[in-house]
């Protein structure tokens, strides 16, 4: 990525060494070789395992960035319906997990989850038998009732497009570790006037927005944060909608979820059998409606 970088710079990223090459012809240089390579220093996107232990139970393990941890543990959680509110979640305990002599790597992280008893039983039923891949929501699936659960309806949520398109905008600034490394997505919880009140980053683009709806719900649990509005606000993710996108943001309790990329067709039909308002390729001066348009305030033209 681009060689000036500020001196401190997020957590989750490295400095490394790198070896470039270029085609030299590309930008009118004639060369005996035609070709150019250099060497320079880049950030890189921090990637990890993270166990996630309930109650002492090893429910999965996920490869994600190690930040925003205690975040990504509620959401998580939220998420996977094995806790149903905040309050379940009594307490989340961060320990690095160094990888055994003879294996490279850093090492990993283990998050003990302390959850209400109460909770503890839908551990088995959801417990997943894989490693996630990067942020891959519905590795490890022991069934396929695990892949398509009973799902809220979602709020109905009325946008103006300027306001998705000005929300998309700025999180593609606020960026941080994606600027530095290109490695990176975002999801952004946002208001009426596209304005982003929470914004998480990670390599995963499930744990991004896992990331997301913890942060929100802490916030809500410790300071009663009135900023939130669930009638009006919506979600915007710097990825694909894929289906299990559009069930996070309908366990979040959210009308309406934005991706810069296109959905799939799981995620439009669970989109429209619950009541959530889906936009894709939210760019610069355009976006796809592939639920309830008029809620975007699109007209109904005739297919030609």
């Amino acid at each position: 990525m681009n060689a000036a970088h500020p001196i401190l710079t997020p957590q989750g990223v490295r400095r490394t060494t790198v070896y470039e090459w270029e085609d030299a012809r590309e930008h009118g240089i004639r060369t005996s070789s035609a070709q150019e390579c250099f060497t320079r220093h880049d950030w890189v996107a921090e990637e990890v395992p993270v166990a996630l232990v309930i109650n002492g139970i090893t429910f999965a393990v996920m490869m994600a960035s190690p930040v925003d941890l205690a975040d990504f543990a509620l959401g998580f959680a939220l998420t996977e319906g094995i806790i149903e509110q905040a309050s379940d979640l009594y307490s989340v305990e961060v320990e690095p997990a160094p990888f055994e002599s003879g294996q490279s790597g850093q090492g990993g992280i283990v998050l003990h989850l302390d959850i209400a008893s109460e909770r503890a039983w839908r551990l088995k039923e959801r417990r997943r038998n894989l490693a996630g891949r990067t942020g891959c929501g519905l590795c490890g699936a022991e069934s396929l009732n695990q892949v398509q659960r009973a799902l809220p309806q979602a709020p109905t949520v009325l946008i103006n497009p300027e306001a998705l398109l000005h929300a998309q905008q700025v999180l593609r600034e606020s960026q941080t570790t994606q600027q530095l490394t290109g490695a990176s997505h975002a999801a952004a919880w946002c208001n009426a006037q596209g304005e982003i009140l929470l914004c998480r980053e990670d390599v995963g683009r499930h744990n991004a927005l896992d990331k997301l709806i913890g942060a929100q719900r802490y916030l809500i649990k410790k300071q009663n944060d009135a900023t939130f509005h669930l009638a009006s606000d919506f979600i915007l993710i710097t990825s694909r909608a894929s289906f299990e996108m559009v069930q996070k943001t309908l366990l979040a309790g959210v009308g309406a979820l934005a991706a810069v990329s296109a959905p799939t067709d799981l995620a439009v039909n669970t989109a429209r059998q619950h009541n959530l308002a889906l936009a894709g390729f939210v760019r610069q001066h355009r976006l796809v409606s592939y639920s309830f348009p008029e809620r975007f305030g699109f007209l109904h033209p005739q297919l030609d």
